[in-house]
């Protein structure tokens, strides 16, 4: 009972009563003009139904009436959408049925039951009801006062649960049908998929760029060099500016659908990386083989981000340290290995979100990236192979 209550409480079940209401108004105009047969609606709304926008405007009905808290949710369970094959057409069909047999149901009772509870009424100050309600055979007397609220609770609990009826049969009839729904599932995978790329991004421009202008301005306030100062100082500066051009490029991502990804940095700008570290204090030994032009974009844009978040967790963790660094193309797989003396590094042998985003760049080019102490070194291998991606 308390549950009743609350629902007769619900804006919702009004809006449902409202849209079960508006097909039998326009079946009432037929009826007027032609009495004898009442069955007429219900073959009329079969080539009707077979109309691509059909569909189109029952989902918009639905999804304000039926389901109206749910109308702004990209998941909503009622599509909205014209039919686009014949299974949804004959769905649409079979939709304006059900409509149909529900309106008329909930029409009957909106006009027979309010009636007759005004005619108990009647009935409880001496009235004999009249012929016309549903209380013909009740005779007047004070009892009818009793029986007078029940149409009335009768009424609403038919509206509620014939509401809740063409709710289930909108979802399911009206619900998007199997193709749209791995045609959202694909749209929403490729919107996560961006989501954690652009993450990726930020996580590894801006993070390197950070942990240089850390080191870099620790050194110079402990050096009390001019010289070295001045040096930190500039070095900062052009970290900054690049770590702006990285993040100009993602917000274009974000602003623009249509900017190429190409726009991102690949490792024949290395050298931009290389000289930050350098500029920081890091003592690197570099071996490049291999024409690195002839990389194709996603790999050499991806090992660009990784040789970036590994040089990042070398400074975080270990400082000016000496660090080796070779990138190589050889037999058809881009081989990219940074190592440095694992004595005094502060590195844990968890899997942060740097490390993590590392093995996912490399698992989806499908190749790998193995991170963590070896012999004496922390070591990050990533192995990418470059057919197939071009």
């Amino acid at each position: 009972m308390r549950r009743f209550f609350a629902l007769l409480g619900r804006p919702t079940t009004y809006s449902r009563w409202l849209h079960l209401l508006i097909p039998a108004a326009v079946a009432s105009v037929w009826l007027f003009i032609s009495p004898s047969k009442p069955w007429m609606p219900f073959i009329f709304a079969i080539p009707v139904g077979l109309l691509p926008v059909m569909r189109l405007g029952e989902g918009v009905q639905a999804q304000l009436l039926l389901t109206p808290e749910q109308r702004r949710r990209p998941d909503a369970a009622i599509s909205v959408g014209p039919a686009t094959t014949w299974a949804d057409r004959w769905r649409t069909v079979v939709w304006l049925e059900v409509r149909l047999v529900l309106a008329a149901v909930v029409c009957f009772a909106t006009v027979w039951l309010p009636g007759t509870a005004v005619d108990l009424v009647r009935g409880a100050f001496g009235t004999h009801p009249s012929d016309v309600w549903l209380a013909r055979d009740v005779g007047p007397g004070w009892w009818c006062a009793l029986l007078a609220p029940m149409p009335i609770l009768m009424l609403l609990g038919l509206v509620i649960a014939c509401g809740e009826a063409a709710t289930a049969a909108a979802r399911g009839l009206l619900g998007p049908s199997p193709a749209e729904r791995m045609t959202a599932l694909e749209e929403r995978t490729e919107q996560l998929l961006e989501r954690n790329r652009i993450a990726r991004e930020l996580h590894d421009s801006i993070g390197h760029a950070l942990t240089v202008a850390v080191v870099q301005a620790g050194a110079a306030r402990t050096a009390g060099n001019p010289e070295f100062t001045a040096r930190a100082l500039a070095a900062i500066e052009e970290t900054g500016r690049n770590a702006l051009d990285d993040l100009e490029r993602v917000l274009r991502v974000l602003r623009e659908s249509d900017v190429p990804v190409g726009a991102r940095p690949t490792l024949v700008e290395a050298d931009r990386l290389l000289e930050s570290a350098r500029g920081s204090g890091v003592k690197l030994e570099v071996e490049m083989t291999g024409p690195l032009e002839l990389v194709p974009g996603p790999v050499s844009r991806e090992g660009y981000r990784i040789l970036q978040e590994s040089l990042t967790n070398v400074l975080r963790h270990a400082g000016a340290v000496p660090v080796r660094v070779r990138i190589l193309v050889v037999e058809e797989r881009l081989e990219l290995e940074v190592a440095n003396p694992l004595a005094g590094s502060r590195r844990g042998t968890g899997g942060g979100s740097g490390l993590r985003g590392m093995r996912e760049r490399a698992a989806l080019l499908g190749g790998k990236a193995r991170t963590g102490p070896h012999e004496g070194e922390w070591r990050v291998h990533a192995s990418l192979p470059l057919d197939g991606i071009r």
